[in-house]
């Protein structure tokens, strides 16, 4: 069994991690990325490319989502592979006049918190896209959202990483992690056994069982999402579109649909692509680790993306993936140095937002390792903010 030393060991490979590596790299540390199969192999492959600030709380959360935009928009310039960043903006619309009511609080909101929003009427749709649905109201914008290649935005991060001398451990499932003193651990795989001053858990929906390794309670739990993969036979809308019961869909509140709407978290999510084709989603369900594609649940997803787009109806599915996104309850991620283990830190819980918020949680770890003031405020992102619940050991 090989013995490696590094100063910097992060558990995961997927995007967060990517990103932890290469802002952390940049810095001067001597990093190691340890992943358990390939770069990108797990949630990271198996989501759309969203740089969203549109569908994020006000305040505090929509501000480090800006913030994240702003790095991610400077990355194109910094990495050394190109990952198909474009900055259309995006749009969510409503089909009730209690929608648009709802809507305008939302776009009042993050307005006063600094972010370039905008409400659209009717005839705003129909200037966005002939193929939206007659009957809509209206709905809102925001003109900094961008999207990107979630699998090429890993690998560019990850070379940017080995341009600063990070390594890459693939195929190395973590076996156990070892406290020895303060800034002092040891982590065992199946193929090697790292010494390193510090541990980052970028473990996505698998952080808890990394974080049992030393009896951490870490409160993520993996919550299934289908997308579903369309020939782009006609220009459809040239950029993200959403309905805004997304909205309500996330963050668990209630809406006036269909039961199997409502069971399957259903919302639509419309994302071309820039190789022309598009990207139809939405579902959430808590369904354990199961990532099989559920038909009921693509056809309840084709039957919502119609009543937004009704002539979808005649375009060719090309596949259909479903994949796990780690969810925590106040839908924060965990982006913390964990007390009792000086030297260990958590970056990992954005359930669907780990591609647009991978920027600035790399940045922020990479900095509080190096001992800077985070470019963030993080007391939000604390993993003790759930002791009180009783979810924390």
């Amino acid at each position: 069994m090989k013995q490696l030393n590094t100063e910097v060991a992060i558990i995961g490979g997927g995007i967060v991690g990517c990103a932890v590596a290469y802002y952390t790299a940049r810095l001067g540390y001597e990093v190691t990325v340890i992943e358990k199969g390939e770069l990108a192999s797990g949630t990271s492959s198996h989501c759309d490319g969203n740089i969203l600030a549109i569908d994020k709380d006000p305040g505090f959360d929509s501000r480090m989502a800006l913030e994240s935009q702003r790095l991610i928009g400077q990355l194109v310039n910094d990495l050394p592979m190109d990952f198909e960043y474009r900055q259309p903006g995006s749009i969510l619309v409503c089909e009730t006049e209690e929608e648009m009511v709802a809507a305008e609080k939302w776009v009042t909101s993050q307005k006063q918190a600094g972010l370039p929003f905008r409400m659209l009427d009717r005839s705003d749709l129909k200037a966005e896209s002939p193929y939206l649905a007659d009957d809509l109201y209206g709905g809102l914008e925001c003109v900094s959202d961008s999207t990107v290649n979630p699998y090429m935005l890993t690998y560019a991060l990850f070379e940017g990483a080995r341009q600063y001398g990070a390594q890459l451990l693939t195929h190395c499932p973590v076996k156990n992690v070892f406290y020895k003193n303060p800034y002092e651990y040891i982590v065992e795989t199946g193929e090697a056994t790292v010494t390193a001053k510090y541990v980052i858990n970028c473990g996505g929906v698998w952080a808890p069982s990394i974080g049992k390794m030393l009896d951490l309670n870490i409160p993520i739990f993996p919550r299934k999402g289908h997308i579903l993969v369309s020939s782009r036979q006609v220009p459809v809308s040239p950029r993200k579109v959403m309905e805004f019961g997304y909205l309500i869909s996330k963050f668990g509140g209630e809406r006036v649909v269909d039961k199997e709407t409502e069971e399957y978290g259903v919302a639509l999510v419309f994302e071309p692509t820039q190789s022309q084709n598009f990207l139809l989603g939405s579902s959430r369900q808590f369904v354990g680790f199961d990532t099989t594609v559920n038909w009921d649940v693509v056809k309840t997803m084709a039957r919502r993306c119609m009543r937004f787009y009704p002539k979808l109806k005649d375009m060719s599915l090309l596949r259909v993936y479903a994949g796990l996104r780690p969810w925590t309850k106040d839908n924060l991620p965990i982006v913390t140095e964990v007390d009792q283990y000086p030297g260990y830190y958590i970056a990992a819980g954005h359930e669907g937002d780990g591609i647009g918020l991978s920027a600035i949680t790399g940045k922020v770890i990479s900095e509080m390792i190096d001992r800077k003031p985070p470019s963030i405020d993080i007391s939000h992102l604390r993993l003790d903010r759930f002791k009180e619940e009783g979810v924390f050991l």
